[in-house]
């Protein structure tokens, strides 16, 4: 009867050079990392062993190892350690056992960097494509979040100048900002206290008709004066004031 055979499993690293990159935003001449007395928990015999980078040896676990072990220093240059394909012993210690990884290094992945970066320029494109098709009531409230009140006393280019820089550098902000549906009637809210069309308190807990002194809305404690505006304009009892408004800011 033919016994069972157990079969090896696959080794599926990929044989390729690669490129390993220090995260902290100083990068040293020279930054040795430790290469030997590192211990790694093995799922599979449920114990610390023992790992250390030996240039003379086709493993990193010091019981697998035989003979001489000659100890290899693990130095980045400049933040870079590039290690080729041949020395599969190292990119292995570096991208999977070495508790350095992820915290003191990383692995660069440019297939990803290159995905990672598309992204950010795919955003980038739509956030000026929106600035550059916005009308200025809408810039102007956009702006107005980055600038506060100086976007009042800027003249159409100046607006679409700086409406253009926000979005090319900070471009998700932007987006946020600008697909918000309450961005407008906030700044109409704020341009309306600005002329003088509604007053709001030194406190800035009541809004009120700047010509006859009736009180429009109480602000709820500890909410933004000019969302809580915004929101009661969109209230049966806010829309007529919010469609004069309109009227007189024309």
């Amino acid at each position: 009867m033919e016994k069972n055979k157990t079969k090896k499993p696959v080794d599926t690293w990929e044989i390729k050079d690669r490129i390993y990159r220090l995260i902290s935003s100083k990068q040293p001449v020279v930054r040795i990392i430790k290469s030997r007395n590192i211990l790694w928990f093995d799922p599979e015999k449920k114990y610390e062993r023992e790992i250390k980078y030996c240039e003379n040896q086709s493993t990193v676990f010091v019981d697998e190892m035989k003979g001489v072990q000659r100890v290899g220093q693990i130095a980045f240059r400049d933040g870079i350690l590039s290690v080729p394909k041949n020395k599969v012993t190292l990119q292995k210690l570096l991208s999977l056992y070495h508790p350095g990884n992820g915290s003191i290094y990383y692995e660069v992945d440019n297939e990803k960097e290159a995905a990672s970066d598309l992204d950010i320029f795919e955003i980038e494109m739509e956030a000026m494509k929106a600035a550059m098709g916005m009308d200025l009531d809408h810039a102007e409230a956009v702006l107005r979040t980055e600038v506060g009140n100086r976007v009042s006393e800027m003249k159409s280019k100046e607006l679409k100048r700086d409406l253009y820089i926000f979005a090319k550098q900070n471009p998700v902000l932007f987006l946020e900002i600008a697909n918000d549906d309450n961005i407008e009637v906030r700044n109409k809210g704020i341009r309306a206290v600005e002329a003088g069309i509604i007053d709001l308190s030194q406190d800035q807990r009541t809004f009120k008709w700047k010509s006859t002194g009736r009180k429009l809305i109480e602000v709820p404690f500890d909410e933004n004066p000019y969302s809580a505006l915004a929101a009661w304009f969109k209230t049966d009892d806010g829309i007529d004031v919010y469609k004069s408004v309109e009227k007189q800011l024309k």
